[in-house]
Parts: C-alpha cells; sequence; structure tokens
C-alpha cells in the first residue's frame, strides 16, 4: 500500500505525544497486512498525512525499525521488513510461556469466576464479529481475549512486553485468520481455556493454551507457500 493513497488524515489526538500516534498507526497497518512486506514508505508523504514535522516521523520509524517490522535505509529508502520466522519463534516462545503461568494462576484462584465471566463476554464479542464478517475487529477483540489472563494475573506490565515482541507472530496470524475454519478454531480455542480455568484445573488450563498457542507456526510452511515474498528466515 502506498502512504499516499491512504483516503483520509488518521484522527489526531492533541493529548499525545506525535510520535507515538504515528507509530502506532504505521504498526496496526503492516501488522494488519494493510502494508505488507516490502511496501515503501514516504515520510514526506506521512508528514502531509499527519500534518506534523519530520521529527516525530522519523522517530516512529526508529521504533518500528526496534521491532524490525521497517528497515531504513539512509538517504535512499524505509520498507517494511519480511516476516522474519527466527523473531516469529522466539515471540511465540515467549507468550507461551508467560501466558501458561498467567492461566495457570488465575485457574488457582477462588475469584476465577469473575474471570470467566470476563473471558466469556469476550468470546461472545468475537462470536458476533464473525458472524458480521469482521475479521479486523475479530483479530483485535482476540488480542482483547487474551490481554485479561494478564490483567487478571496481575501482571498486564508484561503484556505490554509481549505484545512490543509479537509484531512478527501476530503477522502470521492475520495471514492464518481468513483461511476457512481458521476464526471457528480460535473460538473453539477459547471456549476450551475458559473450561480449563473455570473447572479449576491448572493443568488443564495450561494444555489448552498451549495447544492454542502452538498452532500459528504449525501452518506457516503452507503460508509461505502461497506468499514466499513476505517470509525470511
Amino acid at each position: 500500500m502506498d502512504i499516499a493513497a491512504v483516503p483520509s488524515r488518521p484522527p489526531r489526538d492533541p493529548y499525545r505525544h506525535a510520535a507515538p500516534q504515528v507509530f502506532d498507526y504505521l504498526r496496526e497497518r503492516i501488522i494488519g497486512l494493510e502494508m505488507p512486506p516490502g511496501t515503501l514508505i514516504a515520510r514526506a508523504e506521512l508528514q502531509k498525512l499527519f500534518g506534523f514535522s519530520s521529527t516525530p516521523v522519523r522517530d516512529a520509524l526508529l521504533r518500528l525499525q526496534e521491532e524490525s517490522l521497517v528497515e531504513i535505509f539512509p538517504q535512499h529508502a524505509t520498507v517494511v521488513s519480511p516476516i522474519d520466522l527466527k523473531l516469529a519463534r522466539q515471540a511465540q516462545f515467549l507468550r507461551r510461556s508467560i501466558e501458561q503461568e498467567a492461566v495457570r494462576t488465575i485457574a488457582s484462584t477462588a475469584e476465577r469466576a469473575a474471570v470467566v465471566d470476563r473471558l466469556e463476554t469476550a468470546i461472545e464479542v468475537q462470536q458476533a464479529l464473525l458472524a458480521r464478517g469482521d475479521l479486523e475487529a475479530f483479530h483485535a477483540a482476540d488480542r482483547d481475549f487474551h490481554r485479561i489472563f494478564f490483567e487478571a494475573a496481575g501482571v498486564p506490565d508484561l503484556w505490554v512486553m509481549v505484545r512490543r515482541h509479537a509484531g512478527h507472530i501476530d503477522r502470521i496470524r492475520r495471514l492464518h485468520l481468513p483461511m476457512p475454519g481458521k476464526a471457528e478454531q480460535v473460538i473453539a480455542d477459547h471456549r476450551a481455556i475458559v473450561k480449563g480455568i473455570a473447572s479449576g484445573d491448572p493443568a488443564l488450563a495450561q494444555a489448552a493454551l498451549r495447544e492454542h498457542l502452538s498452532k500459528s507456526l504449525a501452518f506457516t510452511p503452507d503460508l509461505r507457500a502461497r506468499w514466499p515474498d513476505y517470509f525470511r528466515d
């Protein structure tokens, strides 16, 4: 996607610094594959789009480079990076390790019923979005579901850390999501995790979560065959 092709200026928040607004805007579009690997990012067009100076645009792109989501070639171009499978595997390992401990903690507490209610409500939202065919909102609701684990376990800052490392694995998930039956499987997996938590069986909850979070990389060879230019080892 050419930045210049974006039809309208993103909303500006006067209470936020400029660079994080550009960063969030670009990051969401990179992860959502509106800006697929290989997309050229024109700094001048971003400045025009937001009405910001060059400094916040530069700072946003440097942050994206830190997450390996863009490659900056000085005096030449900035390009959306390929999906790095090594970084995706590390992100999966990190998230699976922390999130399994989070669901164990929740399943072991007497207050888990309130968390189960939140999770079931989140699943209902996902079900409604799937019925509407809104996969972009479904993807966001999927993240909201998993964030509940971190909040309920009392480690919300770790969710921020996990998200910071998740750009490459998230792009794999976004590629996989439109495949027939994938979104339905996500909901079924979520129900299995909630069932394990509700039962008060930490091992059951952890097993369901581990199974769920292990699926994206398992399908990577098929995705790579469809989009070979999107990936690198």
